[in-house]
């Protein structure tokens, strides 16, 4: 019963009369659209969102408000300025509207035409739904799936390029095994991160893992910090020492720099991996050791073992499972990830807003050789973050080094296509299938878009000359 006399009430309600009331009591912005594209009428949220009073913007066009969904009529083969008008068709969409000040409101727009008893059209109206915060929530959603994505890295290599993945693979096989392994690279490849993720991933996880640079040490110390020494085996010797062997017992010891080691240290070492035993220097009395050893260098040892440097036998007992990481230029499809990865950090430790690179900054990243590969990158960035203040990292806040050293795009060679480089007859077969679709060839290839851009600057390919 109250239900109907509810509905009778509402009835006998003049809306005509409340109509503006209900108009300016909504929390949407509406806005009437004459079909010339005048506007006709805002409300007070329409004022309020934008920041234009009714007198502002009532006799402008539409098209004052830039909105990047609208799109004309003609371009579309209709002879009305504007494609609602030409087809009738509601819109329900996102869009980003001009307000006064310049900046842009993100917006939910509901827009219908307005019809006459005949079917003419007299108007549009559109209702706009502030969705800022929405649209804020959904950056800090990518933001942080973004982050996800780099902390998600392997044990903190980050990178999904396919070298990367090709060397990753093997290490986790790598773990499982007992046998010495042995990581070759230039210096800053990550070696190291390689080598503390072979230990997580082994069976001697739990136990520890104990490192050691070869390089930094002389023949003497070199062999107390291996093995330990007693009291009085030298001049400074007042105490006995365990040395890392010992230290990383039921674990894993990692030697960086295994191509430093003296000859007579390298026998010694040999003599451990075959007998499972230490001596402490200055004493004669063997230890048990039950160690993996992880070694890593950054020197052709072959060539060493030729020049008697380096013995050959040592060798052969530690180069069981081979592991050779890939140069950054092999793998700029990772700069991108690892420029995130670093900025991130980065803004952590110095408070600065710096979001990131430039356009221009990022495509001399991505053509540049980094003979000092991830770790001249994250010195680049450390750099740049002192100079820059917020916002983009430009062009001018890199260090002169790398602008100057960039590498140049090589030309294209006079010659057969079967007498130039396999990966640029490669690239082109790709392209050619591909009709020029560079993410489709990327595919074929398996590999980035970024690499297929790269090798194409690399090797000065015009697609409209090589397709066409």
């Amino acid at each position: 019963m109250a239900l109907e006399k509810q509905l009778e009430g509402l009835k006998n309600l003049n809306i005509k009369k409340y109509s503006e009331k209900i108009i300016e009591t909504m929390a949407e912005a509406l806005v009437l659209i004459a079909p010339d594209g005048t506007i006709l009428m805002v409300n007070k949220s329409f004022e309020r969102m934008f920041g234009y009073s009714s007198d502002e913007i009532v006799g402008k066009s539409c098209t004052h408000l830039n909105c990047d969904l609208c799109e004309s009529g003609e371009s579309q083969g209709s002879t009305k300025w504007c494609s609602l008008f030409a087809y009738g068709l509601d819109v329900k969409k996102r869009c980003h509207l001009k307000k006064k000040d310049g900046t842009y409101l993100p917006v939910l727009k509901n827009a219908s035409l307005l019809r006459d008893d005949n079917g003419e059209d007299i108007g549009a109206v559109e209702i706009l739904t502030d969705i800022s915060e929405l649209d804020r929530l959904d950056q800090t959603v990518t933001s942080l799936s973004q982050q996800l994505n780099v902390d998600s890295s392997f044990y903190g290599i980050v990178g999904k390029s396919r070298p990367l993945r090709k060397v990753l693979d093997l290490v986790k096989k790598a773990a499982q095994s007992e046998s010495p392994i042995i990581i070759f690279g230039d210096s800053g490849t990550g070696k190291e991160l390689v080598a503390q993720a072979i230990h997580v991933l082994g069976r001697r996880k739990k136990g520890p893992f104990v490192q050691l640079n070869c390089a930094a040490l002389n023949e003497s110390l070199l062999e107390s910090e291996l093995f330990g020494h007693v009291k009085g085996a030298f001049t400074g010797a007042y105490r006995h020492r365990i040395g890392r062997f010992e230290t990383a017992n039921d674990g894993d010891i990692f030697l960086d720099e295994i191509g430093d080691v003296p000859l007579s240290t390298q026998v010694k070492l040999l003599r451990v991996l075959e007998q499972k035993q230490i001596e402490r220097v200055g004493d004669h009395q063997p230890i048990q050791v039950d160690v993996r050893l992880i070694t890593a260098t950054n020197k052709n040892l072959k060539e060493l073992i030729e020049r008697g440097e380096f013995r050959e036998d040592f060798f052969f007992r530690i180069n069981v499972i081979p592991i050779y990481m890939p140069t950054l230029k092999e793998r700029l499809d990772d700069v991108p990830l690892l420029v995130e990865y670093f900025i991130r950090n980065l803004r952590k430790r110095t408070g600065k807003d710096i979001t990131g690179l430039s356009p221009e900054a990022m495509e001399l990243l991505l053509s540049y050789s980094w003979p000092g590969n991830v770790r001249e990158l994250k010195s680049m960035l450390e750099y740049a973050f002192a100079v820059a203040e917020k916002g983009l990292i430009q062009l001018e806040q890199l260090p002169q080094s790398v602008v100057k050293d960039r590498d140049e795009p090589g030309m294209i060679a006079t010659t057969s296509l079967t007498e130039e480089p396999s990966e640029k007859r490669e690239l082109i077969k790709a392209l050619t299938e591909a009709n020029g679709n560079q993410s489709e060839a990327a595919r074929l290839l398996d590999v980035s878009r970024v690499t297929v851009w790269n090798r194409m600057k690399k090797f000065n390919i015009d697609l409209k000359k090589t397709l066409y």
